[in-house]
């Protein structure tokens, strides 16, 4: 967790569901709660004119979303779904900034955290302008294994289905099965019961 349950509990925030592809928030509108993921998957999207969805990031238990626009008076440029069946905690933000304010640790650890994000944007940008699908992939995969802390080759299960790895890099989910099957037979990543392993 980011933030202890119990301190969160302790200024006001409070629990709440939502259910497989429910919004969490919605480009365009203002933020208003900090979120932490009790239990659960979601992804951070944005959608073209043509309803082409771009996912920008996944994050899982104990992760917190959306929290760097409560810094700012902008609105969310992207939109938050839920890609499973999530148990949610939500504080206000005035109470969110109230936390900060009364616990330095805090501060210090989740501005760590929102540097170490940003830092993952800019090597996810610069792998995803590359033309080679695998290279991509790898990088994604790179990236997850890393956030998980988990080092050992073959070791980290990918928790992402083919048509997220083609939202995350871009590709169509045609070239993410050839590409993957291709790194497969290249001892670059393995593959059980359909599952990726890195």
């Amino acid at each position: 967790m980011i933030i202890s349950e119990d301190l969160l509990l302790n200024h006001g925030a409070f629990y709440e569901d939502y259910n497989i592809h429910q919004e969490i928030f919605s480009e365009g509108s203002f933020p208003k709660y900090y979120y932490q993921i009790v239990k659960g998957v979601v992804e951070l999207n944005n959608y073209h004119e043509d309803g082409k969805e771009f996912t920008q990031h996944i994050f899982f238990d104990g992760q917190s979303v959306g929290e760097s626009f409560l810094f700012g008076d902008l609105p969310y440029n992207i939109t938050a779904i839920a890609k499973s069946k999530c148990k949610i905690l939500k504080i206000p933000k005035a109470e969110f900034l109230q936390i900060l304010n009364e616990n330095p640790d805090v501060s210090l650890r989740l501005f760590g955290h929102i540097a170490n994000r940003l830092s993952d944007r800019y090597y996810m940008l610069f792998t995803l302008i590359s033309q080679d699908p695998a290279a991509r992939i790898e990088s994604v995969l790179n990236y997850l294994k890393r956030d998980f802390m988990e080092m050992k080759p073959f070791s980290f299960e990918v928790p992402l289905t083919r048509q997220q790895l083609a939202n995350l890099t871009g590709l169509r989910v045609e070239t993410v099965i050839r590409t993957v099957k291709k790194m497969e037979n290249e001892n670059r990543i393995k593959i059980k019961n359909r599952r990726i392993y890195c």
